[in-house]
């Protein structure tokens, strides 16, 4: 008997979360055969528990300068010609309710409505006549007149290969090398990986007075750098974490200062202004006003004590200028264990901005989360999922 053929598409795609499920369905209506290759028992892994649930599926205000790149033009392409209005158009055409958040974020409604988002892909695979194959893991990748795929349910064979397998966050979802050794093999470059949307860590100095306020919340603006973020810091046993310090954290990096803004909305002279009100009281207790009661109790402690009216107004604007400036050196993060994304990943000069094919492999693409862009937090990495996905179904 001669060999048993391998199964040929016209494309294989390797990891069947958002982006992989997003460019199989629309390569499906372009009438292309496709198999979507998943390792997991179930494909939408990240989809399932975003937004605890409810799947924060995209953000209204998605735009190119909300996302981070060695090149930050590179993702100028595929947000333009496929935007979050695309993505909003299929929710609603599938009758999934939906409701904006803070900041623009659109959250599916009802708990654990998130497995909607996972259906409304697969029905639309379906309709595609997409094939799904999970419980599927690839042990080699050939490349002569076609890709030859092999994994642990056969050898398939196919025209275009795309990597849709994600990046290194949240391992525990089952997250792989798997496209970082395809892009080695084929000698596509990379660029350092690192964890983003990430609580950070601190020294034990620092944690000394931290871990006593482990729960605390309050609103800050964190920069680090040129970029700051207006939303909840978060005290926790390791360090710091809520929106605002997820966000700085995608731009931070080894020995980088953070700075947090304790008093957003407070101007420079507002602790020599209550010095007028009230000059009996003492400075912790003016803080409380402004902070809650725990978090100015710690502050206070590195300012001089005693009421309020002995001190000079130049020393309470200083004072006010630190708790305004307030800076933090972190010691680390708390690692892809916990981070929401991966930044970093294959470098964007390595790809067509337009389709998202490798410019040195015909017919090799890499899509979503691989890719150095990272978004802010708040569906913006969902957006780069569906956008890319989009751009590389059309080259198919």
């Amino acid at each position: 008997m001669g060999a048993v053929r391998a199964l040929s598409y016209d494309a294989i795609i390797v990891g069947g979360g958002a982006a992989g499920l997003y460019c199989a369905l629309h390569a499906g209506r372009r009438g292309k055969r496709v198999l979507v290759l998943e390792h997991n028992a179930e494909v939408g892994a990240k989809i399932l528990i975003s937004g605890g649930g409810r799947c924060n599926f995209t953000n209204v205000h998605a735009a190119p300068d909300r996302f981070l790149s060695a090149n930050p033009h590179f993702a100028r392409s595929a947000l333009a010609r496929h935007t979050q209005h695309d993505f909003i158009a299929l929710v609603q055409k599938h009758g999934i309710a939906y409701y904006e958040k803070t900041l623009g974020q659109l959250f599916c409604e009802g708990a654990r409505s998130s497995r909607k988002i996972v259906q409304m892909l697969l029905d639309e695979c379906a309709a595609g006549g997409v094939a799904i194959h999970t419980e599927c893991r690839v042990t080699g990748v050939r490349r002569g007149d076609h890709f030859a795929v092999d994994t642990s349910q056969g050898r398939f064979e196919s025209t275009a290969l795309v990597i849709a397998s994600g990046g290194l966050s949240i391992p525990k979802l089952g997250a792989t090398n798997f496209a970082f050794d395809i892009a080695n093999q084929f000698r596509v470059p990379t660029i350092e990986t690192r964890p983003g949307l990430v609580p950070l860590t601190f020294s034990e100095r620092d944690l000394e007075w931290m871990r006593p306020l482990s729960g605390v919340s309050a609103d800050v603006i964190a920069r680090c750098g040129k970029a700051n973020f207006r939303e909840a810091a978060l005290f926790t046993h390791r360090g710091l974490s809520g929106p605002a310090i997820l966000q700085a954290s995608s731009y931070w990096k080894q020995d980088d200062d953070i700075a947090i803004n304790w008093l957003p909305d407070a101007p420079d002279d507002i602790l020599a202004a209550r010095k007028r009100e009230r000059p009996k009281a003492q400075l912790t207790t003016i803080l409380a006003d402004l902070l809650s009661e725990r978090l100015a109790a710690v502050l206070g402690r590195e300012f001089p004590q005693g009421a309020i009216g002995d001190m000079k107004d130049t020393a309470l604007i200083e004072c006010a200028r630190r708790l305004k400036s307030w800076c933090l050196t972190p010691s680390g993060t708390e690692g892809y264990a916990k981070a929401e994304v991966m930044a970093g990943g294959i470098v964007t000069d390595a790809l067509s901005q337009q389709t998202m094919e490798c410019r040195g492999v015909p017919g090799l693409y890499f899509i979503g989360e691989a890719v150095d862009v990272t978004g802010w937090l708040g569906g913006y990495n969902f957006q780069w999922a569906w956008s890319s996905a989009w751009a590389a179904a059309q080259s198919l």
